[in-house]
Formats: C-alpha cells, sequence, structure tokens
C-alpha cells in the first residue's frame, strides 16, 4: 500500500490512458507524476500540457457546439495507436454531450462517470427532484422562463465555468433552464467516490471574474475553505455520492449563507480545483482511477497550509502572444504565437500559504504583476 492508503497497482509503470477535454493539463500533469503516459487531446494545448503529455493532438473548439464529434475520436484513434490505452478520463466539455461520451465508452473504457448518470444530473428537473427526495436543499428550479424574471438566473444546462450564467431571462433556448438566485458565498466541495460511498478531499471558496456581459465568469478558488454549516454540507456530499453512484473525482458547488446551504450543482469529472487539492505525494489521478475501480483510500490526501489558483484573462486581444519566460507559480501556459481572443483565458496562476486569506492575497500580487508584465510585452 502507498502512503495515502490505496494499492500500489493505481500509480501506473507506464500504463498509457486517453485523457480529453477542453483543457487537459491538471490531469495530465498528475497522470504523469502517477506514472503514467497520458495520451492527451484537448483545445489549448498549452505549452505544459503538451510536456506532460506522452502524446497529443489539438482539438477545434466551437463556441456554440463544443468540441467537435468526429475531430475528438479520430484524435483519440490517432492516439491509441501510439500506445493501447487502458481507458479515457474525460475532462470538462463532454457535461452537456451524453451522446459522445456514450460512443466513447463503446470504443475505450470510460475512466470516469457513465453518460446517463451524467444526463440524469445536468437534467434540472431530475436534480431539483433527486435533491427533493434526499432532503438536500437547493434553489427553485424550473425549464421555462420565470413569470417575474428579478431574482432568476438563466443557465445552460451542462455549462460549465460560469460564463453561460445570466440574470434571467436570458437568451432563450432549448438548454436554457432557470434557477432563483441564493444568497451566500460560493463553496465547493470535492470528492472522491467508488460507486457505494465517498470521500471528501476538502472544501474550497470560489470566486466569479466578472465582465459585463459574463457577469458570473469564474475567477479562481482557494482552499481551506470554512463553513458553519461544513459537517451539514458533508452529511450531504455523502448522502448524494451513495445514492446517485458516483464514481471517481466529483465536485459538488453550494451557496452557504452563515448556517444554511443550497446545492446548485453536481459536477461529475474531475474539476477546476484539482491544482490546489493535488498532493505532496501521491496523485489525485491515481485516485481516481482507484475510486472508478471501487478503491477509496483510507483516509483522503494530507494538504497542508493554504493554496489558490485564478484564471488570467485578456483585457484585449492579443494576435500573436510574444515568447515569454513564465513564472514558475503559473500552469496552462499558451506558446510563443498562440491568438487570444479578447476575454480569453491566457493562464492560470498558483499561490500557497499558511492561510486562504494570504494565499489569496499573494495570487492577486502575482495575477496583477504578470497582467503588467504581460501588457507592456504585448502593447
Amino acid at each position: 500500500m502507498t502512503p495515502l492508503g490505496w494499492p500500489a497497482r493505481f500509480m501506473a509503470s507506464g500504463q498509457a490512458v486517453l485523457i480529453a477535454g477542453f483543457s487537459a493539463r491538471a490531469l495530465a500533469a498528475s497522470a504523469r507524476r502517477a506514472g503514467y503516459r497520458p495520451l492527451v487531446a484537448d483545445v489549448f494545448g498549452d505549452e505544459d500540457t503538451r510536456a506532460a503529455a506522452f502524446a497529443y493532438r489539438g482539438l477545434t473548439l466551437d463556441f456554440e457546439h463544443g468540441i467537435h464529434a468526429e475531430e475528438l475520436m479520430t484524435a483519440l484513434e490517432a492516439l491509441a495507436a501510439v500506445a493501447p490505452p487502458i481507458g479515457i478520463v474525460c475532462a470538462s466539455g463532454f457535461e452537456d454531450r451524453p451522446a459522445l461520451l456514450a460512443a466513447l465508452a463503446e470504443r475505450w473504457r470510460l475512466i470516469g462517470n457513465p453518460a446517463d448518470l451524467i444526463a440524469r444530473l445536468k437534467d434540472p428537473e431530475a436534480f431539483a427532484a433527486l435533491c427533493e427526495a434526499h432532503g438536500i436543499p437547493h434553489p427553485p428550479t424550473r425549464a421555462t422562463p420565470p413569470p417575474d424574471p428579478a431574482g432568476w438566473l438563466a443557465k445552460r444546462r451542462g455549462g460549465a465555468g460560469g460564463a453561460h450564467i445570466h440574470p434571467a431571462p436570458g437568451r432563450p433556448g432549448r438548454t436554457i433552464y432557470y434557477q432563483r438566485q441564493v444568497p451566500g458565498r460560493a463553496i465547493s466541495a470535492l470528492l472522491l467516490a467508488n460507486g457505494r460511498a465517498a470521500s471528501l478531499l476538502g472544501l474550497s471558496a470560489q470566486w466569479p471574474a466578472p465582465t459585463t456581459d459574463k457577469p458570473f465568469r469564474y475567477g479562481g478558488a482557494v482552499r481551506p475553505a470554512a463553513a458553519d454549516c461544513a459537517a451539514s454540507l458533508a452529511d450531504s456530499v455523502h448522502r448524494l455520492a451513495a445514492a446517485v453512484g458516483l464514481r471517481g473525482l466529483n465536485s459538488m458547488d453550494f451557496m452557504v449563507h452563515d448556517d444554511a446551504f443550497w446545492l446548485l450543482e453536481i459536477n461529475p469529472r474531475p474539476g477546476a480545483t484539482l491544482d490546489i487539492f493535488e498532493p505532496a505525494r501521491g496523485s489525485l489521478f491515481a485516485l481516481h482511477v482507484a475510486a472508478c475501480e471501487g478503491v477509496l483510500p483510507r483516509r483522503p490526501p494530507a494538504l497542508t497550509g493554504a493554496m489558490a489558483h485564478g484564471i488570467l484573462y485578456t483585457d484585449r486581444g492579443v494576435p500573436s502572444l510574444p515568447s515569454i519566460t513564465w513564472p514558475v507559480w503559473t500552469v496552462d501556459r499558451p506558446r510563443a504565437a498562440t491568438s487570444i481572443g479578447c476575454g480569453q483565458p491566457v493562464c492560470s496562476v498558483l499561490a500557497r500559504a499558511s492561510t486562504g486569506a494570504s494565499a489569496k492575497a499573494l495570487l492577486a500580487d502575482r495575477m496583477a504583476a504578470l497582467r503588467n508584465r504581460l501588457e507592456a510585452r504585448t502593447s
């Protein structure tokens, strides 16, 4: 057994594994730490993604329809020809594509939640019914626009990153649903599940990076996060994970106000906070694989101090990024000559400190310094 308490066989010895999604860098890096050979297909193709990958293929992002299914399958087939994979792990980009997930599962072993479970969890009416059945507080949810839109949000089914959320009525469409806005702080629970039980890895506080047209765009997160209702929240996480049979790394997003909380959504995949929960010893990717095979660690990975990460977005377009020596506290580093549109992410910034407040303050300083440096280089 390893120090974290899962069988040593899940720390791979050169086994290949497919990883696909909008951005696969965090999963690929964690897989490398576990000894896997990551065969990676993603949209961004950042420097550190390619460095972590044993083989890489780029994907085209259609902002209206997501990842092209045919292009994805072609890329994955090419990667699988490099080295026979044990299966495929999917990052963000598939929550609204259950048919595509099902097609992937027909070709390779899907190391994660099955397509039908993801479709159920991302159906707003089924999600609301699930919460009701298990006594989990959740905001009122409806499929049609509310008569009075004040205090309601319009969301896209299967959306990720917060950019799809707008005050109601928003833009109408068959994929739009409506959720009552509730007060409080955004708290996310990262959990590991084996289909029968779950291990809560920790809580993080999240914040937006708003723009005029994207008021809820994801900005970053810091762990640990304190909450007066932490025990009740953890109980909800364990009960729901067991009730629906979640597998692998997942997250649940809450709004927390004093000792009250509301569950906003379940993200049935490895999420945006992997960097700040990756242990110094071991690998979240290895934990994910083990959990999908039914094995949970005896105890969660030990995490010291606090850690924060944030997304640095452009305020203006960058037609061709100059060559940059990136600070060691950056990840998701775009390659030189990359074109970055206005309002698009440039990279992610990390900060570690003794407390959450000091980690978040250090993060803000680093993001400001890097923004000034980039503006000077691209002006």
